[in-house]
């Protein structure tokens, strides 16, 4: 049997030339190189913005890496081991943000050996997936983010996500009116309040913001608030619905099936970092094509990208999200090319072998 020999990580910050807040000026990485007892190498990663990356470091160095030698280095055959050795530290946030350092680098040794890309392993569905547009941009003015807006349109984008949450809701309807504006009446709008809004008050901004007629509403309410999130959903109901999405902050396939059983959420949205890779990932998949739920992977469309190509169907076509200027090869942080290139809304893979995210620094 083949086995993890060793493991390694690094902690890397890549600046962001669009910062997404005051605060949020970079987002870490944290760069994973393993080992395996036959002699072929993977590299993965794990990611956070802003808070938790020498934590994340620390885990991988100190728990991940001793307790993860002389484990089955097959894809996926022992992350539910290591979860439950460092459930102790938590079921999801920093743990699972570790883990998927350890699932990626796994997977793309499993791929590199045979000369395929990760998504090749798997076996794609599809050979392109949709991308919309997105931005961090509740603190744009007004002629920011209707020039954002039209970045996005000569892009190709069909669909497009804003924030939401001002203080005064009229000062939201007035930002999604000029960005419908330019989008016209067929491209898709979708909102994102980012866990501004208590109940009451998500009732209420809904019910002025539906004439934007948005796709979906991502986060109306705190990630975990499950029972605010149903009575939500059971007030939309009673009009034109809009979809609630929710997921960028939920970490295991339990929560997640929760979210779903309880008709909390119709949209999921993982993130494959948060979730702790693209074992968890293929579980959570599973979860909402039972719940016949839609599923969009959140951020770092490098990776979701070419994950989304490999995911079933669901209930519609997976969404992969563009955060504009975000992208690891955009901000100088990748060794190699990147393994996906995004044109006229549709993301592809280019040629690679693995995952292809072998960073810089």
């Amino acid at each position: 049997m083949t086995t993890i020999a060793a493991l390694d990580a690094r902690l890397i910050r890549v600046p962001l030339t669009r910062p997404w807040a005051a605060d949020v000026t970079s987002v870490g990485v944290i760069a994973t190189h393993l080992r395996r007892s036959d002699g072929a190498e993977g590299w993965g990663f794990a990611w956070t913005p802003q808070i938790g990356a020498e934590a994340v470091l620390a885990l991988l160095r100190h728990d991940i890496a001793p307790a993860a030698v002389g484990r089955p280095a097959a894809p996926g055959d022992a992350w539910q081991s290591l979860w439950e050795h460092v459930h102790e530290a938590g079921g999801g946030g920093v743990t699972t943000i570790a883990l998927a350092g350890l699932d990626l680098a796994l997977w793309d040794a499993a791929a590199r050996p045979a000369g395929s890309s990760v998504s090749t392993l798997i076996g794609r569905r599809r050979e392109s997936v949709r991308v919309y547009g997105s931005g961090v941009n509740l603190h744009y003015s007004m002629d920011e983010l209707v020039a954002q807006a039209e970045r996005w349109v000569d892009r190709g984008f069909s669909a497009v996500k804003v924030k939401v949450g001002k203080a005064d809701v009229a000062e939201d309807l007035d930002r999604l009116r000029a960005v419908r504006a330019v989008l016209g009446p067929d491209r898709g709008l979708m909102i994102d309040a980012n866990q501004r809004w208590d109940l009451d008050r998500a009732t209420r901004s809904l019910d002025v913001l539906a004439e934007v007629r948005p796709g979906w509403i991502e986060e109306p309410l705190r990630a975990d608030d499950i029972d605010g999130h149903a009575e939500l959903a059971r007030r939309l109901g009673g009009g034109p619905r809009i979809p609630i999405a929710v997921g960028e902050n939920l970490h295991t396939a339990y929560r997640f099936a929760e979210m779903l059983r309880r008709g909390a959420a119709q949209i999921v949205q993982p993130n494959i970092i948060r979730v702790g890779g693209i074992t968890p990932l293929q579980r959570i998949a599973t979860v909402a094509e039972d719940a016949g739920a839609e599923l969009h992977p959140h951020l770092l469309p490098e990776l979701s990208g070419q994950i989304a190509l490999t995911l079933p169907g669901g209930a519609a076509e997976p969404w992969v999200e563009d955060v504009e200027d975000a992208g690891f090869a955009e901000l100088g942080a990748l060794r190699d090319p990147s393994p996906v290139v995004i044109r006229d809304g549709r993301l592809r893979e280019t040629d690679h072998v693995g995952l292809g995210l072998r960073f810089t620094g």
